[in-house]
């Protein structure tokens, strides 16, 4: 296959539209018409792992973490991102990154780390906003189920966990068409009236140019009557971090546990033990101080995170047991996502975790 199908793939699989006004997810280095066949899948795009890349032969790096996160001026290896990309343009190495994109989109990194430690009942602990359009169309009777199948195989309809959602109305709509129009139904000059579907669905704001071409292509009008409104609501289904249960409640010393042999992590820092026992748990892959406050409004005994400050520590005030189990750790896990997502729809490209160790912190 192409690089663009690859591209586009993930594109749309995992919106860039979801990503953070700062990042830089997707295509980072690559001639779209290029023919691939394997990848190498890694957490952070470094030099020993271009030089695995090389070794091995693969077309194509995929990374969580972007490797070009501003413009660059010049490419003279003066940086180690210089010589990345320096290495990656002279072996024909194709880049691309699923980054804040991968962290929001549903069953994403915060997913993945609940998954991990076993929780149940999840869901996500602060919601998107401001990502949903309202699709208002009016359809002749006859039509109506064909319009409605193409909006919901084309993205359409889809709340939390339900898909097809839509609600209709029946009424009557009124036009005329001029003399070089061509009217479905009705005559020349003349006012015509007919019973029509005021049809209202949901979708989101990335799907808006595919749902639209879907709806122009199958209603049958020359003209289509549609509205779009942008929504306020929050998305329950798509967010940053996620909150769930363990199936068994357990003490904190037992649940940090948990997280070192999970996590495989060696350097866990932690605020002072609450004395209470672990059953409500909340986490976010990366770095997520900025929800400690939405883990304790949703009741949480602890907020399993990532590079958390010295004073972050201080607002846990006793009441939830904060633990940061390292940024390397708390997101290895985003490989498997992407491998599945690759895997599920090129099952013949071949994909590998890298065997690079990434982690730039070391314990003593």
């Amino acid at each position: 296959m192409k690089l663009k199908d690859l591209a586009l793939y993930l594109d749309s699989v995992v919106p860039l539209s979801f990503q953070e006004g700062y990042d830089n997810s997707g295509l980072q280095v690559g001639l779209t018409e290029r023919e691939v066949s394997s990848g190498l899948i890694t957490l952070d795009v470094t030099e020993e792992v271009m030089e695995e890349a090389i070794a091995s032969k693969m077309d194509v790096v995929i990374s969580h973490h972007p490797l070009i996160f501003k413009g660059i001026k010049s490419i003279g290896g003066k940086s180690f991102t210089d010589r990345i990309l320096y290495q990656a343009i002279k072996n024909d190495i194709a880049v691309y990154s699923a980054h804040t994109n991968l962290d929001i989109f549903s069953g994403g990194v915060s997913m993945k780390m609940a998954e991990k430690i076993g929780l149940e009942e999840i869901t996500v602990l602060s919601p998107s906003e401001k990502m949903l359009l309202k699709l208002v169309v009016y359809i002749p009777e006859s039509h109506l189920e064909d319009v409605c199948n193409g909006l919901f195989e084309a993205g359409a309809g889809i709340i939390g966990n339900y898909d097809r959602c839509g609600f209709v109305t029946s009424g009557t709509g009124s036009f005329r068409a001029n003399e070089i129009a061509k009217p479905f139904v009705g005559e020349k000059g003349i006012v015509h009236f007919e019973k029509e579907i005021r049809f209202e669905t949901i979708l989101f704001s990335h799907l808006r140019d595919k749902v639209i071409g879907a709806l122009l292509n199958i209603h049958p009008y020359e003209e289509v009557a549609y509205d779009l409104f942008p929504l306020e609501n929050k998305n329950a289904g798509i967010g940053l971090g996620c909150v769930g249960k363990l199936k068994d409640a357990v003490t904190e010393n037992e649940f940090l546990k948990l997280v070192s042999s999970v996590f495989s992590a060696d350097g866990i820092r932690y605020s002072k033990p609450t004395g209470k026992m672990i059953k409500k748990v909340a986490l976010c892959g990366g770095s997520g101080a900025s929800l400690i406050n939405n883990s304790i409004s949703a009741g949480a005994d602890v907020f399993l995170t990532a590079d958390l400050k010295y004073h972050d520590f201080f607002k846990a005030e006793n009441r939830i047991l904060l633990v940061d189990t390292g940024h390397f750790e708390s997101e290895k896990f985003s490989r498997e996502i992407l491998k599945d997502l690759i895997i599920k729809k090129f099952p013949k490209f071949a994909v590998r975790f890298s065997e690079t160790n990434t982690n730039p912190i070391n314990y003593f």
